[in-house]
Parts: structure tokens; sequence; C-alpha cells
């Protein structure tokens, strides 16, 4: 901000904005990690882990103001041209930037694959383009000593659309999340690892969804209705056990025996007319 202020560089204005943002987006993130270490109870009985989500909800429209901002600034020193000063500070800051942002980047995003933290992915990807964006007001110090006063402002509101565009990307992954969407490969990795289970004879009705960075299935299978409970207690045991292993972010997985029809008997006929004709069914 010092340099901003005695360089009048708006590229760096911009890219100052940005990264307070990125800084601020820290409070949420703390506030829904440390929710979401809560145990489960009556109200919550899927525990806190929605809260991650809603940071994310709150890192986007962040990101969205300071983006505004930014555009806002560019687009006022465009119509009013001023000449930049102190180039050597504010390459210097452009490129302590740049180092900055991509060490933050290399660290979330590692994390955030770890842990299966979309909005911390997503914040990671941020984050590297923060570091392009410094890097681009280098483009402007250059821009600036060759004499082409516009090209600071112009930069600027490079940096800004960039923003934008990084907003739509995390808009559209924390969408997907608040609508309960997940990966149609995690549907298939659970079909696929079910099926492998000694016992199972077929699986349906698959679904998943994330609850913060954490994972829950379902999966209905079929077995011999000959077994007894035990035994079929035991092949359902084994096909959670299969899940967790295959998906180190699982959190739960809720499997449902369904005896196979060899009895001639029609095991669903009492709950029939209440399932849903949306069901699915992969």
């Amino acid at each position: 901000m010092v340099i901003v202020a005695s360089s009048g560089s708006v590229a760096l204005l911009a890219d100052t904005i940005h990264n307070f943002s990125d800084a601020l987006t820290a409070i949420p993130r703390w506030v829904a990690f440390a929710l979401n270490r809560r145990n489960p109870n009556q109200r919550y009985t899927y525990g806190y882990g929605r809260a991650e989500d809603l940071a994310g909800v709150i890192i986007i429209l962040m990101i969205l103001g300071s983006a505004l901002v930014v555009v806002y600034e560019s687009a006022q020193k465009i119509l009013h041209p001023q000449l930049m000063t102190n180039l050597g500070w504010v390459a210097l800051a452009a490129v302590i930037g740049f180092a900055g942002n991509e060490m933050v980047a290399v660290l979330r995003l590692r994390v955030g694959r770890e842990i299966g933290s979309a909005a911390l992915i997503a914040d990671s990807l941020h984050a590297r383009v923060d570091g392009i964006t410094s890097l681009g007001v280098l483009v402007a110090v250059i821009g600036a000593w060759l004499g082409f006063v516009w090209a600071d402002p112009v930069i600027g509101l490079i940096i800004g659309l960039a923003i934008l565009v990084i907003v739509r990307d995390a808009a559209r992954e924390m969408w997907h999340r608040l609508m309960d969407a997940t990966d149609p490969e995690i549907v298939r990795q659970i079909e696929h690892t079910t099926l492998h289970v000694a016992g199972v004879q077929s699986v349906h009705a698959i679904r998943a969804r994330w609850v913060g960075h954490r994972l829950h299935a379902e999966a209905h299978i079929e077995v011999d209705c000959d077994l007894t409970l035990t035994q079929s207690h035991q092949i359902a045991e084994e096909v959670r056990h299969a899940l967790f292993h295959a998906l180190p972010a699982l959190s739960d997985a809720t499997v449902h025996l369904d005896p196979c029809g060899h009895d001639q008997n029609d095991h669903h006929a009492i709950t029939v007319h209440h399932v849903l004709n949306k069901s699915f069914q992969p």
C-alpha cells in the first residue's frame, strides 16, 4: 500500500486489493474448519461440514467485490491517465507478490487435495492466478519505463478481468457442492468396488455427496436371500471396508441389503408405492 501511494500504480493497487481479499478469506475458512471439528448432534446429524461450503460462498463474494473495485479504478486511470513513479519499488513489489502467491498456491493445493476440500482447492488456483497477475504488474512497470502511460491501467483492467474469471470458476464449483453434485467417477468407483466384494450379486441406487471436505455415500446391494442376517451383515461390512480404502475422503457409507428374488417373493412390495419415480438408479 505504501508503494501504491508513492507510485500511483493502479496495477499494483489491483494486485494489493486482491491480496488483501485473499488474506481476509482466511477468516471465514478458519471459522468453517473450527465448526467442522464439532461432533454431530441431534440437530446437526451430519455434523458441521456444510459450513465449509458456506465459507466458500463468502469467499467468492469477497473476491467478486475486489474485482469490481479493480475494474473501476483501472477504468478511472484509463479515462484520466497518470504517470507511474518509483518504478524500481513497484517492480520489486511485483516479484515479491508473485513468489508469495505461488508458495501459498502450492500449499493450499496440496492440503486441499489431501483433505478433499473444494473450497481450498479453488482458493489455491485463485492464489496461483494471483501470482501471475503480480507478474502483470511487472509488465506494467516495463511499459511505463518505455513511456506508455496506458500500460499501467490496462494491466490493472486485465487483472480485474482475470479475477472475474476465477470468480466464475469458483462459483460453479460451489454451486455443485451446495446442490450435492459429485463427480460421476466417484459413483463409478463405488459401483466397481462394491461389485468386487464376495457375496454381492448386484448394486444399485448409489448416491454420494460432499459435506464440507468429507464424502458420504449410500448403496443398495443384492445378496443371496438364503443367507442369515449375520452373514448378510458381514457382506455389507466388507463393502463398507472396501469403500473406505477406495475413497480416502469417505466419512461414512450406508449399505442397504436387498435379498435376491429366487424365492419368488417381492421383498419391497410394502413400500414400492412410496418410492418416487425420480429415484436415481445408476
